[in-house]
């Protein structure tokens, strides 16, 4: 396959080198084509499959298999050229753009902001202010679903509930039953190095899921502690229901947590950001 910036064609997968090419194994090749695919379409998008075939010295039909992977994976989207510069009657080239997701491959420097300005907040305004700013995060998002979560009557309904909505914002919850209750599993969480810093993040997590659920909860593990989920027991033997305040009490996890009743919803592009 032809290195990237070469200016004669070549076709992908033969092996063969030549003047300007450098053979490439085929599946490291072809993650290093596709990712300069992808890069192309971030610094110069949109951009036509012909345009991207010009640019990187590849064949087309090459550069084409690469977009429709990238546009399948939900990385990329096409949109039709714009009318003004066309020339002829012919149908109008595709254009490539790159998604949220795909540009999520090229990283982002949301946390490192999220950070400094937790960091600023603390260092200006106190701990509290920092305290303060959790829970008003987590009130709003909770706020967005609390019509769902108080229409469910059962612990088991309401945990499932919560999972749906935290699966919603972007937390690929699940849910399972345990002897005193139930546990909600959280496999993703769109804050963990931003809340490995600063833990007021899931503090005011696990007090939003008492006060919605109506009873004491308990963090057993966090993914901004390095555990594979955020797991949260839930008891059930003394359930008060939306605003109630009755204890209830947690055993400690034996084991890894096989992941239980799934809650599905894709996961939204990026993700939240504090």
């Amino acid at each position: 396959m032809k290195n990237v910036g070469t200016s004669s064609p070549a076709s992908e997968g033969s092996g063969a080198t030549g003047p300007g090419q450098v053979a490439q194994p085929g599946a490291h090749g072809e993650r290093r084509t596709r990712h300069s695919v992808a890069r192309l379409l971030l610094e110069r998008g949109p951009i036509t499959a012909a345009a991207v075939a010009e640019e990187l010295g590849l064949s087309p039909a090459a550069v084409r298999r690469h977009l429709d992977v990238l546009v399948a994976e939900g990385e990329a989207y096409t949109r039709e050229s714009s009318p003004r510069g066309r020339r002829g009657r012919g149908r109008p080239a595709k254009q490539f753009l790159l998604t949220e997701v795909g540009r999520a491959r090229f990283g982002h420097a949301y946390d490192d902001l999220a950070v400094a300005a937790l960091r600023f907040i603390a260092e200006h305004d106190g701990e509290q202010a920092v305290r303060e700013f959790a829970e008003r995060r987590m009130a709003a998002l909770v706020a967005n679903h609390r019509e769902t979560l108080a229409a469910a009557r059962t612990p088991a309904e309401r945990t499932e509930a919560l999972a749906d909505a935290l699966t919603r914002e972007g937390y690929a919850a699940s849910t399972r039953s345990v002897g005193s209750g139930e546990q909600l599993c959280q496999h993703h969480c769109p804050v963990a190095h931003v809340a490995a810093d600063f833990p007021q993040l899931c503090e005011a997590e696990t007090a939003a899921f008492a006060e919605v659920l109506g009873t004491h909860v308990q963090r057993l593990a966090t993914i901004a502690n390095g555990d594979a989920a955020c797991t949260t027991h839930v008891p059930t033997a003394r359930f008060a229901g939306p605003g109630g305040d009755r204890p209830g009490t947690a055993p400690t996890p034996a084991g890894p947590l096989p992941k239980g009743r799934q809650h599905t919803a894709p996961i939204p592009d990026g993700g939240e950001s504090v």
